[in-house]
């Protein structure tokens, strides 16, 4: 039976776990699920949280600009990122591979052929491809996008059957309830014009995004023909949970 091919984006609240450090019990957590699953679906990562992983070993000392600064950071920080996953899921006997991807790939017909055959050579191997932005070189994501962009591009290229978008939140919120300061998730989604009156400007504490960078996300991929699923990422077991619908989340038709 072929398996159904699940883009999983996770942010660095999710990977922190809201602290200032990457939770290796997050990252096993993640690997877990995706053992459990693995004869029924393949994993595709696009994961954030080098400049996170960063700040556990280094206080740089600098007189560049904040941007600079960051993207020091993120070298510094992805391979501690990769060797965390890597150990982690080696234990559940998962195999990582790394991709370093930049937006301007996704605008040469070339580079999008390669990344397909590479993800798609990689997968069917059974290794997981682990994605970052290249951000040494590439400084839109730090400032703006926080992956979501990425892990959308990529679920269109790579033909991805569901884009699976881990936050801090139970999916999205109605603007009324958070007022109110009761949120309530809006639980489906056909009109992302609709959705978009209801979302805050607000930025997660250690990511870039928020709640607009993933409606962008999910444009992308509702133009390409793929759900999006906003789930909460703090949760244990949430992948499975959503799977089996036993939480509540934000589905993007």
């Amino acid at each position: 039976m072929k398996r159904k091919r699940i883009l999983l984006k996770i942010g660095s609240n999710t990977l922190t776990k809201e602290t200032d450090h990457i939770s290796r019990g997050k990252i096993e957590d993640i690997g877990r699920q995706i053992a459990k699953l693995n004869d029924r679906y393949e994993f595709i990562i696009v994961s954030s949280g080098a400049i996170a992983a960063a700040k556990q070993f280094v206080k740089l000392e600098h007189n560049g600009e904040e941007i600079t600064v960051k993207q020091a950071l993120a070298s510094i920080g992805q391979p501690h990122l990769m060797r965390i996953f890597q150990e982690n899921f080696r234990e559940l006997g998962l195999f990582t591979s790394q991709c370093l991807l930049s937006y301007s790939d996704f605008e040469k017909e070339v580079s999008k052929v390669n990344i397909c055959n590479t993800i798609n050579v990689l997968v069917a191997n059974n290794f997981i491809p682990i994605i970052n932005e290249n951000d040494t070189v590439a400084t839109d994501e730090i400032k703006f996008g926080d992956n979501d962009k990425l892990a959308a591009l990529t679920a269109a290229l790579i033909k991805a059957d569901l884009l699976i978008i881990a936050t801090n939140t139970n999916g999205i919120y109605t603007k009324e309830s958070i007022d109110k300061n009761d949120p309530k998730t809006i639980t489906e989604v056909q009109s992302l014009a609709s959705l978009t009156k209801e979302i805050s400007n607000s930025k997660s504490s250690h990511g870039t995004g928020g709640m607009q960078s993933k409606i962008e996300a999910a444009t992308i991929a509702q133009n390409a023909n793929i759900e999006t699923w906003i789930v909460n990422g703090l949760q244990e077991n949430f992948i499975i949970n959503a799977l089996e619908n036993k939480i509540a989340f934000t589905t993007i038709k």
